[in-house]
């Protein structure tokens, strides 16, 4: 079984410049000249760290919140994905973990490598840690029911000759890469170095041969051992 501590624990975090003495005058002005350089008439906290001299956390400290920030610099205000299912997060934070190849840092945490800026998860998970936290917990509940031993009592389905199902969903494809740190088994090709490989996550022994969906059953493999296998197989 994988090691279920939870990962984060050595996370490096980085602290922006204080910027104690700056007038909120220049805090606007920054902010306005962003939108314009933009020609927005809202700026995301994603947008300002790309573009901004100060850092959306500074604003935040000085204002309160980014909303108060924008109201100040008479901008609109920018809308924040709260509905958004946490699974949705969750995804999201498993395909940012895979293209890196390990955990991801917090400001890593936006455009283009992720769909959702980082102040998406603090606002809804409090912190990004806490975040990480939340998605650890997530995956390793899985885990725990994707076991040879945890399918033992299960009983085989008349009608496949299974105890488990054939697909492979989301969470137990990233306990298998991360146990297998996110390269292919066949050739050590990783997304990490080479942003043009896909990672699959196939049965060791195939499904229609009895193989079950089970961690001890599933190894990771890139798009192209894949494909030559499925050739073997065929």
């Amino acid at each position: 079984m994988a090691d279920k501590r939870i990962e984060g624990v050595n996370m490096k975090f980085e602290l922006e410049e204080y910027h104690r003495g700056i007038k909120n005058e220049e805090l606007i002005a920054d902010l306005q000249r962003v939108a314009s350089e933009l020609n927005k008439s809202a700026v995301s906290r994603a947008d300002y760290d790309e573009k901004g001299k100060f850092g959306t956390t500074t604003h935040i400290r000085r204002f309160g919140s980014w909303f108060n920030a924008l109201e100040k610099a008479g901008l609109q205000k920018t809308r924040t994905p709260m509905n958004l299912p946490e699974e949705e997060l969750y995804k999201n934070l498993e395909e940012i973990w895979i293209t890196l190849g390990r955990q991801p840092h917090y400001r890593e945490v936006q455009k283009p490598l992720s769909k959702y800026h980082v102040g998406t998860y603090e606002n809804r998970f409090g912190t990004w840690r806490k975040a990480l936290e939340k998605f650890v917990a997530y995956i390793n509940n899985e885990e725990n029911k994707s076991s040879e031993e945890a399918i033992k009592k299960l009983e085989v389905e008349p009608g496949t000759r299974h105890k488990t199902k054939r697909g492979i969903n989301w969470r137990l494809r990233f306990i298998v890469m991360k146990r297998d740190h996110f390269k292919c088994k066949n050739c050590g090709r990783s997304p990490a170095t080479d942003q043009t490989i896909v990672l699959h996550v196939d049965h060791i022994k195939a499904w229609a041969n009895g193989g079950e969906t089970v961690l001890e059953n599933l190894q990771t493999l890139c798009s192209k051992c894949n494909i030559g296998k499925s050739n073997l197989d065929a």
